[in-house]
């Protein structure tokens, strides 16, 4: 199976239960595809690595199903955000490639 790659915008937001963490939630229909096509892959926490772009930053990381949203989401730390200049509320143009 070919590894997927997706496209797309969504916003920034802190994690209220720790203020120092940031997402991004993954459209529905995105986040769909994937675990039709991906979840029986999944690892801990239902997790699944990804290839990530955006802007000018590349980095490995894994998503992760979050119930309350229906969504996977997607962790963008720091040294991102801030050579990105993203804060709080900004969308995020987002290349996404399942690596697992």
């Amino acid at each position: 199976m070919a590894n997927a790659q997706y496209t797309f915008t969504s916003e920034l937001w802190k994690w209220e239960a720790r203020a120092s963490r940031y997402f991004v939630s993954l459209p529905e229909a995105v986040s769909d595809e994937i675990e039709a096509m991906y979840g029986a892959l999944a690892g801990g926490f239902g997790s699944l690595r990804v290839k990530v772009t955006v802007g000018g930053s590349r980095w490995s990381t894994s998503i992760f199903p979050d119930g309350k949203r229906a969504t996977y989401v997607l962790p963008v730390k720091k040294p991102v955000r801030i050579a990105e200049g993203l804060a709080d509320g900004d969308p995020v143009h987002i290349d996404l490639v399942i690596a697992s």
